[in-house]
């Protein structure tokens, strides 16, 4: 059973493969992000915990997002979602409500494809991936197959791309060790976040896989996504002109969205009552791991 108190303890014992960064020595706090808007002239945004939860927007989130661009504050979302293409979360975007445009969503997936190293002629990605997906938002010269439609590739791919945990259990964790083991291979990770919050619970994601795939084999792992600064440099190149002050990171975990956002030099704001911290004081997680955001607050 995934718990919260697992999550964290595990996020804690990787610590030393996360970035580093220096937090506030005070904390605000407030119930909604309208009360840290004097603070703040963009935002980037989490997705789970901060505008939805599974399939189930976040109560309020819609009014908050259309409350915030009244008040002239620039959005981004920056997701580790990478299950599927960027114009698919944009439409699941659109159907909870939001009217966030191509432009303010950036995902973990668009930054690992744009930097996917070349592979050797003849040679494939396989990729642990969504059922549906087809990689038509790939680079042209990457050549990318499903992994669990050709179980073949895990002797003859040139690399592993691990996009979404949606049809992973432990049998293929231990194929894919096994694999690396006889012959070590390129290991990107599109999603280094080890759980997400959903309506029943908070799921395996990407991360936690390759994590567990890299203590084994030794093979290291390349991560794209939050907290690392690849995902924040792709959000804030399109807040350009903003200073980093005045711009926060708004997120439901302490070790990906404060502490990346923090390494990135610009504000953090912690919500805690829909995400990995629901049901659950917040007070002793941050004194645990001394990762600070400027403000908690309830809700988005």
């Amino acid at each position: 059973m995934i718990s919260t108190n697992w999550a964290f303890d595990t996020y804690e014992s990787l610590r030393a493969d996360l970035p580093r960064a220096d937090f506030p020595q005070e904390m605000r706090s407030g119930h909604d992000l309208g009360d840290t808007a004097q603070d703040y002239d963009a935002y980037v945004l989490d997705a789970f915990g901060v505008l939805n939860r599974g399939e189930t927007a976040i109560p309020g989130a819609v009014e908050r997002m259309a409350a915030l661009r009244e008040q002239g504050k620039r959005l981004v979302v920056l997701t580790n979602a990478a299950s599927y293409r960027r114009a698919d979360i944009l439409a699941k975007y659109h159907r909870l409500g939001f009217d966030f445009a191509p432009s303010e969503v950036v995902s973990s997936r668009d930054v690992a494809f744009s930097a996917l190293p070349k592979l050797p002629d003849g040679k494939v990605w396989a990729a642990a991936a969504a059922d549906g997906d087809d990689f038509s938002d790939a680079p042209e010269a990457a050549r990318i197959a499903k992994l669990a439609d050709d179980p073949g590739l895990l002797r003859t791919a040139g690399g592993f791309l691990l996009l979404s945990s949606e049809r992973w259990s432990e049998t293929e964790t231990a194929a894919l060790t096994d694999a690396l083991l006889r012959d070590p291979r390129p290991l990107i990770v599109a999603n280094p976040d080890l759980v997400a919050p959903r309506e029943k619970g908070l799921t395996v994601e990407p991360g936690l896989i390759a994590h567990r795939i890299t203590g084994r084999t030794g093979v290291k792992a390349v991560f794209f996504g939050k907290p690392f600064g690849n995902a924040f440099e792709a959000a804030l190149a399109r807040l350009d002109g903003i200073p980093l002050h005045r711009i926060a990171m708004v997120g439901d975990t302490l070790h990906t969205d404060v502490l990346g956002g923090a390494a990135a030099g610009i504000g953090t704001i912690l919500i805690t009552d829909n995400g990995l911290f629901r049901g659950h004081e917040i007070a002793p997680y941050i004194t645990r791991c001394a990762i600070r955001p400027n403000w908690i607050i309830a809700t988005t």
